[in-house]
């Protein structure tokens, strides 16, 4: 499809062309606003800026229902809606802009990648994802703020509560076990750190679930965005009740159904995250640290009426973490040979099962040390 029928199908019409002084203008402005918000990624202001000046860049009548900028990389181009005011860019002409920034494509111009979302794997998941990235950074680079919204029955926290306040809701609980530096140097320089730095802190299959709901959302809110619009039409001098009654229902439900994949997604995180450290305690400096972590996460959460779920969660978390304070009282700081002994210690101790397990790690642990012994011994 060409680029021309591309426009067309958006809905987009140019009405001019930007100057090239209008384009260094800009691409002055958001390479000055990158590099103060992500100094620590290494980006050269001057590489930056050529970068940007190669854009295309246009003013067009965009469609009420779309974002006020818009990049097309096939033909390295980004349109900017005549409502927007470009000597004050706002998060979606720094969004589109970091998308241009994150393209990778091969010698043939054909795109392999866009910061997290891989083209080339065979799922062909994680657009959702990094358009939350992306939309997440554009917010940090032009100084938004935390702010507490409410969205289908659903309150929550984000920097950004007009463009993807889930999904960036969301990304903040997943960066709150990664910290940021994964996040934004996967989403700038197309690579798996983030990915891999989550599935360290979880596992493969938990990050492959979130990947595939924020997918999922992301669909489930165009469906709903397409409802609304059918919605606004029919009720303009419309007598058929009926109609309208059926679309308010399917908007109903649409909204269940978002509500139901985010507290999914937040349980998902919630459980694996915090499940990979309690296993990774070693001291009982390790406990205090797990406990203020867990206690701080509850300023992130996505909460709905009847949400219990992280509070009965941090309930089963304490009584396991008092299990393992009295296990380090007892034996003393866990180590490699016996951290597995200490996750035995959540079986009853009084089972003939539990008791064969003790003495074959106190046999190993004897195996091992008379072991080192010998070695010594032999030096």
């Amino acid at each position: 499809m060409s680029i021309n029928s591309t426009l067309k199908r958006e809905g987009i019409t140019i009405i001019n062309q930007l100057n090239t002084m209008e384009v260094n203008t800009i691409a002055a402005n958001i390479s000055e606003k990158l590099l103060k918000a992500f100094p620590e990624h290494n980006l050269n202001k001057s590489d930056l800026f050529i970068s940007i000046c190669r854009l295309n860049m246009y003013i067009a009548d965009m469609p009420n229902d779309m974002a006020m900028a818009k990049y097309f990389y096939k033909n390295n181009s980004i349109y900017f809606s005549s409502d927007m005011n470009l000597e004050d860019l706002n998060t979606l002409a720094v969004h589109e802009c970091l998308h241009y920034i994150q393209t990778k494509k091969n010698s043939h111009g054909k795109l392999l990648r866009l910061g997290i979302y891989n083209l080339e794997t065979a799922t062909n998941t994680g657009m959702a994802l990094n358009e939350a990235a992306v939309q997440h950074m554009a917010s940090i680079a032009t100084n938004s703020k935390l702010d507490t919204v409410k969205y289908y029955n659903m309150e929550l926290c984000t920097e950004s509560p007009d463009f993807y306040p889930i999904q960036t809701a969301l990304l903040n609980e997943m960066m709150y076990f990664t910290g940021s530096y994964p996040l934004y140097h996967s989403t700038l320089y197309s690579n798996d750190v983030f990915k891999n730095t989550f599935i360290a802190k979880s596992n493969i299959k938990t990050y492959n679930q979130i990947e595939k709901n924020f997918d999922l959302l992301f669909e489930y809110e165009s469906k709903l965005s397409n409802e609304i619009y059918k919605l606004s039409i029919s009720s303009e001098g419309s007598t058929n009740f009926n109609k309208i009654k059926r679309i308010n229902s399917r908007i109903d439900d649409i909204k269940k159904i978002i509500l139901e994949i985010t507290l999914e997604t937040q349980n998902t995180i919630l459980v694996n995250c915090f499940n990979s450290e309690l296993n990774s305690i070693r001291t009982l400096e390790d406990i205090k640290t797990f406990q203020t972590k867990l206690y701080n996460f509850k300023h992130l959460i996505i909460s709905t009426y009847n949400y219990n779920f992280y509070n009965e969660f941090y309930s089963d978390m304490m009584n396991k973490l008092e299990e393992k304070r009295e296990f380090i009282l007892k034996f003393g700081n866990i180590s490699a040979i016996n951290s597995f002994r200490n996750e035995l210690s959540f079986i009853e101790e009084k089972t003939f099962g539990f008791q064969f397990f003790k003495e074959l790690l106190h046999k190993l642990k004897m195996l091992i040390e008379e072991n080192l012994r010998a070695k010594e011994i032999e030096k």
